[in-house]
């Protein structure tokens, strides 16, 4: 006797964290705390890059960091995290994503 298949249902996708603004050594805090809960309770994170004007070093030393420990997708990385990403090399080994929507579909 075979029991009828059940169907699979579909992982949750990943939080979605969207911060804006400036990133820098004075203002990474909150971030760093929404990453650390969202790992803790997630087994990914995307982070929608498309609003944040400025970064420096400790925003891109947590986006290696959190990429070392989990599934991050980084969707529409604007065009001073896209520039920030390039001068460290960080595009070459971060999964970079065009849009929110492709960063969701993995």
């Amino acid at each position: 006797m075979t029991l009828p298949e059940r169907p699979r249902s579909r992982p949750a996708p990943p939080p979605v964290l969207a911060p804006r603004g400036e990133l820098d050594l004075n203002t990474l805090a909150p971030l760093e705390a929404e990453i650390e809960t969202a790992i803790a309770q997630h087994c990914g994170v995307v982070l929608d890059a498309s609003n944040i004007t400025f970064a420096d070093s400790t925003f891109l030393h947590l986006i290696l960091a959190t990429h070392h420990r989990t599934d991050l997708r980084i969707a529409a990385p604007s065009p001073a995290v896209g520039r920030l990403f390039h001068i460290g090399g960080a595009d070459t080994v971060l999964r970079l994503f065009p849009t929110l929507e492709d960063a969701l579909a993995g």
